[in-house]
């Protein structure tokens, strides 16, 4: 037998000591038990402060038993994916949480008559109604701004990106900046004072108006980052070949983005669906069904919510109406969102060979 052929067989010595996989998972339930016991023993009932100091035991104990075994190196890597695993529970407890308290709260009124009848001649103190008004007045006032929001954000990124240059696409660029940061109730505010010059009473449109404001500068950012990814080299061989500069726009850059434009868009009516300041000034809200949003106040799901916490003087069947409200809203963002996907992947360009 030849030399070579006995050093093949033995084993490496170049491979470092490693931990099994499942340790990140035993450490996890030994920091989570011991965590609990210190907490115990402290007098602490918050479970809030048991899972902290679980947190802080499980990065403490992934260094020390992955130093010990595989070397400091390999122990910073480890405690590097254990905090971005303790963030991520961080920020995803309390997103369940909310959703499982208003689920469990949502659902004891909401059924076909909740969502098919209004308020009527229901007090708030009084049990039944439902939010068969608030929806359609949320529907026509999203759907308004949609569509006076969506296509100005979305040309003015299209210039910014394709066209902008000098002191005027930097002075659209500020303001847009400045309108990103800005409180809704200014946008309220604004449409109010309008409303007060021509002497206009409450009506859907307004509050469509001040969320158009809101949502202009979520559409333009993101459209304008995706219109920035679409590589230049498809201008190039578009122009290339003789076509204009706004159908290259039209044919070639809009379709490759049109997945990321989409999902900025929904993100920009999830955004605003939810917004109560403006349309408390501008709607007024209305216990009665209304379906002209150009005439008349009108109600809506987050002014509902609103309305329903804060007269309810306390009945449970107001507080009902709320959270079942407030589960309806977030179905409609949730929807909202699964359409978004849908329609990027079938808008999405084909690949292929």
């Amino acid at each position: 037998m030849s030399t070579a052929a006995v050093t093949d067989k033995r084993p490496s010595t170049l491979r470092a000591a490693s931990l099994p996989r499942w340790t990140p998972w035993a450490i996890a339930a030994g920091s989570l038990v011991l965590g609990i016991g210190i907490s115990t023993a402290a007098g602490l009932d918050s479970q809030i402060q048991w899972g902290l100091i679980a947190a802080v035991l499980f990065v403490l104990g992934t260094f020390g038993i992955a130093a010990r075994v595989e070397g400091r190196r390999q122990a910073k890597d480890r405690v590097a994916t254990s905090l971005v695993w303790v963030a991520f529970l961080l920020a995803v407890v309390p997103l369940v949480s909310l959703i499982w308290v208003t689920a469990v709260r949502g659902v004891k009124v909401l059924d076909v008559y909740f969502l098919t009848h209004s308020m009527g001649v229901v007090a708030d103190t009084e049990p039944g109604g439902g939010i068969y008004h608030a929806i359609i007045g949320s529907l026509e006032q999203v759907g308004l701004a949609t569509l006076i929001g969506a296509p100005i954000g979305v040309l003015t990124a299209i210039y910014l990106v394709e066209y902008g240059r000098g002191r005027l696409a930097k002075a659209v660029t500020f303001f847009v900046d400045v309108m990103t940061g800005i409180p809704s109730i200014v946008a309220g505010l604004f449409i109010l004072s309008l409303m007060l010059i021509f002497e206009m009473q409450p009506f859907g449109f307004a509050g469509s108006l001040a969320l158009a404001i809101l949502m202009m500068p979520v559409v333009v950012r993101s459209t304008e980052e995706m219109l920035k990814l679409v590589p230049n080299e498809l201008r190039e061989a578009s122009l290339a070949l003789g076509v204009p500069k706004w159908r290259t726009i039209l044919k070639v850059v809009l379709p490759t983005s049109i997945g990321g434009i989409t999902t900025g868009i929904m993100l920009a009516i999830a955004r605003i669906a939810g917004e109560t300041a403006p349309v408390l000034l501008l709607v007024f809200g209305n216990p009665f069904i209304n379906n002209n949003p150009f005439e008349g106040a009108q109600a809506s799901l987050p002014l509902f919510i609103y309305q329903q916490f804060s007269n309810s003087a306390g009945s449970g069947a107001a507080f009902d109406r709320a959270w079942a409200a407030a589960l309806t809203l977030i179905a409609f963002v949730m929807i909202l969102n699964l359409v978004a996907r849908g329609i990027a992947r079938w808008k999405a360009p084909k690949t292929g060979r």
